[in-house]
């Protein structure tokens, strides 16, 4: 029987580049990594495909699983909600699998209250509000009043960090997916 898994949550402001860091730590290539996809009410953005990136609800699927205790926790977030499938993080913490996901602060808080020392919450920090900013607008998907609205939640996001076990300075990508990836194995959760 395998040690209970992990389950990793990374979580940073809108635009601090966790979206890019989880794809890195994924492509590391463990085998014991799976990754939480989360569900949303949101619209899907060019290049984003359904079941990979998210799973694309309309709001009264989002609300029928949610009162159906579907998600691990759910919230939300720029006006739209967001959830995290229950059964595959049962199943994969079963199996001993290190669970990447990508919540926001306050579903990694709800997830790490939830599950405990089976959690691992990795705050990622930008260099600056000002380089934060400018990475919204290079990205080019939002409009000047979504990342507006996505800005207002940075003292709320900065100060709830002090909650998670480590923070992470993402000034070089590179850098920082070996620091995470250091920090995961130093859980040491993988079986293979």
């Amino acid at each position: 029987m395998p040690k209970r898994g992990v389950l990793v949550v990374i979580s940073a402001p809108s635009g601090g580049g966790k979206t890019t860091l989880l794809r890195r730590v994924r492509a590391s290539g463990s085998g014991c990594f799976e990754y939480s996809i989360s569900a949303t009410t949101r619209t899907r953005r060019r290049n984003e495909v359904d079941g990979r990136d998210y799973f694309f609800l309309n709001m009264d699927e989002f609300e029928r699983r949610k009162k159906n205790g579907e998600f691990v926790e759910w919230a939300e977030v720029h006006g739209y909600h967001y959830g995290t499938p229950a059964e595959p993080i049962e199943r994969w913490l079963d199996q001993g699998k290190v669970i990447l996901a990508d919540l926001d602060v306050d579903g990694g808080l709800a997830v790490k209250a939830r599950f405990g020392e089976s959690a691992l919450l990795i705050f990622v920090r930008p260099p600056s509000f000002v380089s934060l900013f400018e990475r919204l607008k290079k990205r080019n998907t939002e409009t000047d009043s979504e990342i507006e609205k996505r800005l207002q939640r940075y003292p709320k996001e900065m100060k709830k960090s002090k909650y998670y076990d480590v923070q992470v300075v993402n000034e070089n990508l590179d850098e920082t997916a070996a620091k995470v990836l250091k920090l995961i194995n130093n859980y040491n959760y993988c079986n293979d």
